[in-house]
């Protein structure tokens, strides 16, 4: 007789885990893998590895924001808020404006 291979299901301190590498990492947990344990403790060992995403990371540089600064001047238009938290929307709107 073949032996049979049975997944069995994630546990909720897996899953719970999971949405924490999840949230932490900013990224997606597919719905997938948190029905199978092996599958799920694979992708928390690859997710635990990764760097956390900080927040002083995600900000404009003084350059950027300089810049960013000195283009609202010559458009005299104020740079949103939002800007100044994330150096993506900064790129964006510099990129926008000039």
């Amino acid at each position: 007789m073949e032996p049979t291979t049975h997944a069995l299901p994630a546990t909720p301190k897996q899953i719970a885990y999971a949405r924490l590498l999840a949230l932490r990492n900013q990224t997606l947990l597919p719905r997938e893998i948190q029905q199978d344990r092996r599958s799920l403790s694979a992708w928390i060992e690859a997710q635990a590895r990764l760097k956390p995403v900080s927040g002083a990371n995600r900000r404009p540089t003084s350059k950027q924001v300089a810049f960013a600064e000195k283009l609202a001047r010559i458009k005299q238009r104020a740079v949103p808020d939002e800007c100044f938290r994330d150096k993506g929307l900064m790129s964006k709107w510099i990129d926008g404006n000039k």
